[in-house]
């Protein structure tokens, strides 16, 4: 099957199994506190996966303590031209150029609004494509605003490759300015709502030592909450050769694991424990997953290794992972 066909069949079938009056799989508890929330373990879904927000339940019932919804933009778009999910079977990789296809910042917090999982929920937010990127911080502030009352934790994503421009906001003033305006937001809306709802920064592993160093003073800076560590790639070394290898997007899966693990332990490095590290790229076994914790992460994402091998690896992940207490 298409791989993007597959996708949305699972999504489909995910929104069933949430309705079931019972758990299939349980939460498996292995307590953690992160940023002020308490998470039953530290076993999460990364943003991409439920896009909408239309199968929380049903996610929620393969046992991950955290579900990331989204990358979810201002009014809905189609993202970029198909085919653009590409499945490198082999290596256990998926190239994608989705390109933040969504339906919309408002039918995302209506599903959110009818979900029952009570475990953490973050919500991934982006940009437009077709706003010119000097006015990226505009639909920034619009989902912040829309999203703020119902997510526990809100993630900016400024490092997907399939949309113009979009890494530029990872540097330098452009980076200080997005920050800056985004935590004054922050501020507003938890004296409005009267909670403090904690602000997340997801990057891409692409960045030079020198880059995650500058981001790191960014964060620290700016007293953002959490940092995702990282986004998929564009490098196609750990690949090379392989069918699909030459598609363009990013690559996510199995290949991305010791580049998104080099990220983890740069940035623990540089933030002195000064913010937490959600580990998030390539994780496809227990030991690749204590790796990033013990790289200097505190919570860990899954999404590209839950195609291939099925929902138990989240089940032995959430148990066997040992947490750096």
């Amino acid at each position: 099957m298409d791989a993007e066909n597959a996708h949305n069949f699972s999504v489909q079938a995910l929104k069933l199994v949430g309705k079931l009056p019972f758990d299939p799989l349980p939460i498996p508890h292995n307590p953690v506190e992160v940023m002020g929330l308490q998470f039953k373990n530290p076993i999460g879904l990364a943003a991409g996966a439920d896009k909408n927000g239309e199968a929380i339940d049903g996610f929620g019932k393969l046992g991950f303590s955290f579900i990331e919804v989204g990358t979810v933009t201002p009014v809905a778009q189609d993202g970029n031209p198909k085919p653009r999910q590409f499945r490198l079977l082999e290596a256990e990789g998926i190239i994608n150029r989705n390109g933040f296809n969504n339906y919309g910042v408002d039918l995302l917090v209506e599903n959110v609004k009818r979900s029952k999982y009570d475990g953490v929920l973050g919500i991934n937010i982006g940009k437009n494509a077709f706003t010119p990127i000097e006015n990226a911080l505009d639909d920034y502030q619009i989902c912040l605003r829309k999203v703020y009352e119902y997510a526990d934790y809100i993630t900016v994503n400024i490092s997907s490759p399939n949309t113009k421009n979009l890494r530029s906001l990872q540097y330098g003033d452009a980076l200080d300015e997005l920050l800056s305006a985004l935590k004054q937001e922050q501020s507003i809306l938890s004296q409005k709502f009267a909670k403090y709802k904690p602000l997340v920064l997801k990057i891409a592993p692409d960045l030079t030592d020198e880059e995650v160093a500058s981001v790191a003073d960014s964060l620290v800076r700016h007293k953002i909450d959490g940092v995702i560590a990282g986004n998929t790639t564009l490098s196609r070394e750990p690949v090379a050769g392989l069918k699909h290898a030459e598609q363009q997007g990013g690559l996510s899966g199995k290949p991305l694991n010791s580049l998104s693990t080099h990220l983890i332990r740069r940035l623990a490095k540089e933030l002195n424990g000064q913010l937490p590290i959600i580990g998030s790229g390539g994780i496809h076994s227990v030991s690749s997953g204590q790796e990033k914790i013990d790289a200097g992460a505190s919570l860990l994402q899954v999404y590209s290794a839950m195609i291939y091998q099925g929902p138990a690896l989240i089940q032995e992940l959430a148990k066997q992972i040992k947490l750096n207490k």
